[in-house]
C-alpha cells in the first residue's frame, strides 16, 4: 500500500476518536459534574527499508482532561456539595476508590452517605461519611466539616491526584489517580449547590464540524488514490 494511503488512514482513525470523544462532550453537557475530554494527537514515526526517509503518521494515543471550574447550580439540598475550585471528591467502589466532582449524595439506611450509584463518600481519611440517626439539622463548613445541631460529625474529604497528568476517565463522572491521590488543604465545599459540567456547547460543535470537515478532506483523498491506483493497474494490465 502507498505510503500516503498508510498516513491518511492514521490520520482518519484519529479523528474518529476525536469525532467520539466531542460527541460525548456534548451528550453530557447537562450531566452534574462532568469534566470536558480533549484527544492527544502525537506524531508517529515509522522506519522503512533501504535509504528511505522514515514514515510520519498521525497517532492520537490519549485523552486530556479539561479540570476547570464549572458553573454552580443552587438547589437547597442538604446533601448536595460542590467543591470551589480544585479538588475532588473520593468515593469507595468495587474497583477501589475513585475521584469525581459530582457532589449529590443521598443517606443509606445506615446513614452512610452515597452517591446515586450507591458508592460511599469518604472524609479526609479515607473513611466512609455517616449521618448519626435522628440528626435534624445537618450543616457543611466551607473546609468540609458536617455537623448536627453545630456538633461535628464527620469532615468530607477533598482530594488532588499526586499527579495530574494519571488522571483516568473510567466512565460518567468517575476517575481514578494512577499515582494516587492526596487531601486537599483549604478547600472551599457549599452546601445546597452542585456543580454543572464544563462542557461548552458552541466551542464543541465548533470542533465537531472541523473535525468532519477534516474527515472528509481525508476521505477524499483516499478516494482519489484508490482511483489513481486503479488507474496504474488496468494501465499496466493492457
Amino acid at each position: 500500500m502507498d505510503n500516503a494511503i498508510y498516513t491518511t488512514l492514521t490520520r482518519q482513525s484519529g479523528l474518529m476518536h476525536e469525532m467520539r470523544t466531542v460527541a460525548n462532550n456534548i451528550a453530557n453537557v447537562s450531566t452534574t459534574g462532568f469534566r470536558r475530554e480533549g484527544v492527544i494527537f502525537s506524531e508517529y514515526l515509522s522506519g522503512l527499508e533501504g535509504n528511505e526517509p522514515s514514515l510520519s503518521m498521525a497517532r492520537a494515543h490519549g485523552r486530556l482532561i479539561d479540570r476547570s471550574q464549572g458553573g454552580l447550580t443552587q438547589t437547597g439540598g442538604t446533601f448536595d456539595f460542590a467543591i470551589e475550585g480544585e479538588g475532588f471528591f473520593m468515593i469507595e467502589t468495587p474497583q477501589g476508590n475513585q475521584l469525581t466532582r459530582a457532589g449529590s449524595f443521598v443517606p443509606s439506611a445506615e446513614g452512610e452517605l452515597l452517591t446515586p450509584d450507591g458508592y460511599r463518600l469518604l472524609d479526609s481519611g479515607g473513611t466512609p461519611v455517616a449521618i448519626p440517626s435522628g440528626a435534624t439539622s445537618v450543616a457543611l463548613a466551607a473546609d468540609g466539616t458536617l455537623s448536627n445541631n453545630g456538633q461535628p460529625i464527620a469532615q468530607v474529604g477533598v482530594y488532588l491526584p499526586t499527579d495530574p497528568n494519571e488522571l483516568r476517565h473510567v466512565g460518567g463522572t468517575r476517575f481514578t489517580a494512577e499515582a494516587g491521590a492526596e487531601p486537599v488543604e483549604g478547600a472551599v465545599l457549599m452546601q445546597g449547590f452542585l456543580e454543572d459540567s464544563n462542557v461548552d456547547p458552541i466551542t464543541e460543535i465548533a470542533r465537531m464540524i472541523e473535525v468532519q470537515r477534516a474527515y472528509e478532506m481525508g476521505q477524499a483523498f483516499l478516494e482519489r488514490e484508490d482511483e489513481r491506483m486503479r488507474g496504474v493497474i488496468q494501465t499496466l494490465a493492457r
